[in-house]
């Protein structure tokens, strides 16, 4: 099954604004190997360009140690992909579709982009998209559907898949 175009990356809108995105975050570092920014007013601009451009806020981001993280290709990905949408009509095999993609994980399609190929990953485990797909649009959504679980007998288990949706729905 193939998920609807409101449920789906827009990596469309990410490719457009990729190179815009990583050239800007490149460029402060640049400048900021070069001059320093002790008074962040470099960082305050790089985030309100960013911003503008993706509509964003540039909080949830650490645009300035991103060596450290995840480097700067996969944060100009994660800023430049748009947030998944609240929707109110996603129907139980949908929801299904999403949980057993994050839980078994597939490689792309070969007929994807080279772009697509290159964050699909990303967009399944690194920025967790369709975590917060999940988060956004069902009430009971928790982290930890997706992580190792102890019960109360002390013994580790991690929920299937028919369970996380059960839960879900």
């Amino acid at each position: 099954m193939k998920l609807r175009k409101e449920i789906e990356p827009e990596f469309d809108i990410a490719e457009k604004l990729y190179s815009q995105v990583l050239k800007l975050i490149l460029d402060y570092t640049e400048f900021c190997d070069e001059n320093g920014d002790e008074e962040n007013i470099e960082y305050k601009n790089l985030e309100e360009k960013l911003h503008l451009l993706t509509g964003k806020d540039m909080t949830q981001f650490n645009l300035w140690e991103w060596w450290e993280e995840d480097g700067a290709e996969n944060l100009a990905f994660n800023i430049s992909l748009p947030d998944p949408k609240k929707l109110n009509d996603i129907s139980k095999n949908e929801l299904f579709e999403i949980v057993d993609l994050i839980k078994t994980f597939e490689e792309p399609e070969d007929n994807t982009s080279e772009f697509i190929s290159t964050f699909y990953r990303n967009t399944i485990y690194g920025n967790g998209y369709f975590k917060k797909f999940l988060e956004k649009n069902f009430k009971n959504y928790k982290p930890n559907l997706f992580n190792r679980n102890k019960d109360k007998n002390g013994n580790y288990f991690e929920y299937e898949v028919h369970e996380i949706v059960d839960i879900l729905w």
